[in-house]
């Protein structure tokens, strides 16, 4: 897989791209330090061996762009990313998007607009109004040192193992870079409630969804509790079948990679 930078709204992006196959384009969560390779680092090449991939790192996160001025949490123009990066790159062929996290919310959101979209797969996705919660309100909170940090990751995942060394300090490196921790305070400041309530897939969004949906959620996320979730939107979402993870917790792609993967051949790739 190789990165590259294009111009979108007057943000220089960073995006992946890999493959051959039916194209997909995968949108990532926010967090302290997120990006596509943050959110999806074990799953990229072996999606490669099967897909056309398109990922992004979304304006104001990874190695994009940060927003001029506010709102720096901007749904609205993270849509429009995502389907700038479908007209530019994809054009209109059928294709599939890929979400984790918040990034489930923008797919399902994406794929309200391009009906050339036909595959989705979710991992931990909101999309429905629940209370902020304490692992989620620790998650949008600027980690004063590394140990902090590890410790906010560690509401991410079910089995501490999945918190791998490299991820961590990558984390923290982009965390450290000049400037972003104030933008990071800035993105996540004010009334947190309202950014949950701004990623909700409305009823007139799901009803113009026509593609085929895969939402993963792991039992033991506590940050985005599947009940209050996955669970919600998918009751919108007469063509989404939904996978309970045992023993998982919010990052599922690094947790369960080997059912992630799975459910992923099987939608994207099917035999």
């Amino acid at each position: 897989m190789h990165a590259y930078f294009t111009q979108i709204e007057g943000h220089r992006v960073r995006y992946w791209e890999g493959g051959d196959g039916f194209p997909i384009l995968m949108l990532h969560g926010v967090g302290p330090g997120t990006s596509t390779v943050g959110n999806f680092g074990p799953v990229l090449e072996p999606l490669e061996e099967h897909c056309h991939v398109f990922a992004i790192d979304l304006i104001g996160f990874g190695d994009s762009e940060r927003k001029k001025e506010g709102p720096l949490f901007d749904m609205d123009l993270w849509v429009r990313q995502g389907l700038a990066v479908l007209d530019r790159f994809i054009g209109g062929k059928r294709c599939g998007l890929v979400g984790h996290s918040l990034g489930g919310a923008l797919a399902l959101k994406i794929a309200s607009h391009a009906p050339q979209v036909t595959k989705i797969l979710t991992s931990s996705s909101i999309g429905a109004s629940y209370p902020l919660n304490d692992a989620l309100d620790a998650f949008w909170t600027l980690p004063r040192d590394p140990d902090e940090l590890r410790r906010i990751m560690g509401n991410m995942v079910f089995d501490q193992s999945a918190l791998s060394d490299e991820m961590l300090e990558e984390r923290w490196e982009m965390l450290s870079q000049a400037g972003y921790g104030d933008y990071f305070t800035t993105m996540f400041g004010g009334d947190r409630q309202a950014l949950i309530d701004a990623a909700v897939v409305s009823d007139e969004e799901a009803a113009r969804i026509t593609a085929s949906i895969t939402m993963m959620h792991g039992r033991n996320d506590k940050p985005c509790p599947v009940e209050q979730t996955t669970l919600v939107v998918a009751g919108k979402l007469p063509k989404a079948d939904v996978l309970l993870l045992s023993d998982c917790g919010h990052n599922l792609p690094r947790e369960r990679t080997h059912d992630y993967l799975a459910a992923a051949r099987a939608l994207f790739a099917p035999q």
